[in-house]
């Protein structure tokens, strides 16, 4: 089991991706459910439904805007940038550690390149963040 792990830890990421995105599909389903029941409510009692409650239903159901707690795709924030910031700067950190001391990891010394690769990669992530962050204003321009 430890040898299957070791081969194929890399699975976790994707398999992780599907099981987040089918939950969030299922979350706004649901959030489109309910919409529609009360307007349904509304709409029996001979009430004019308020358009608000139909700015919900002209959004697509896989809409990412919800999900990423924005109100449109790109909205920078100061805030946004730091934690990715923080994120990359860790994330280099980590593969740079797993690069040049891979026996700490316990992985065969051919990983040296690739992590390399990742870690600056992942530098230069946390670079970009760290300049966006540094140059944006408080309210988002």
């Amino acid at each position: 089991m430890e040898d299957l792990f070791r081969s194929y830890w890399w699975l976790l990421f994707p398999v992780g991706w599907f099981v987040y995105s089918g939950w969030a599909s299922w979350l706004n389903y649901r959030r489109q459910r309910a919409t529609l029941d009360i307007v349904r409510r509304y709409a029996d009692s001979g009430k004019e439904v308020p358009p608000e409650l139909m700015k919900v239903l002209d959004k697509p159901i896989d809409s990412d805007a919800e999900m990423w707690g924005s109100a449109s795709y790109g909205s920078a924030r100061p805030t946004n940038y730091w934690s990715l910031f923080g994120l990359f700067a860790v994330l280099a950190g980590g593969f740079g550690i797993a690069a040049y001391m891979p026996q700490v990891f316990g992985v065969d010394m051919g990983v040296r390149f690739p992590f390399t690769v990742v870690a600056l990669t992942m530098g230069a992530v946390a670079v970009w963040a760290l300049i966006s962050a540094l140059t944006t204003r408080r309210d988002g321009s």
